[in-house]
């Protein structure tokens, strides 16, 4: 499985019968600016307190920020934390808005 897939195959697993969890790991600033409404807000520097309590180890896992550096670091680390079906979104918030959906500002 792959680390990081791109916004047009968060697209597609978003529509699924069985969407996966979409972790947005940005600050709340960010979130309120611009976000996916479906997606679950941890941030990033909260994410080793609260991963193993909020976040299922056997479940897929998108992990989201602004253009894709904070959350390829999150889809790392959850994966050595046992979370092996984690994966970034590459590009982030700012692809989505610029590729998938022009009504979600950018920042």
């Amino acid at each position: 499985m792959d680390l990081e897939i791109t916004v047009a195959q968060l697209q597609s697993l978003l529509a699924s019968e069985h969407p996966p969890l979409l972790l947005d790991v940005r600050e709340p600033w960010e979130h309120a600016t611009a976000n996916i409404p479906s997606a679950t807000l941890i941030p990033m520097n909260e994410i080793p307190a609260r991963a193993h309590q909020e976040l299922e180890e056997d479940a897929p896992i998108l992990v989201l920020c602004h253009h894709g550096a904070r959350s390829l670091s999150v889809a790392a680390w959850l994966r050595q934390q046992g979370f092996d079906k984690a994966q970034s979104v590459s590009g982030g918030i700012d692809a989505w808005s610029r590729l998938i959906d022009p009504t979600i500002p950018r920042y």
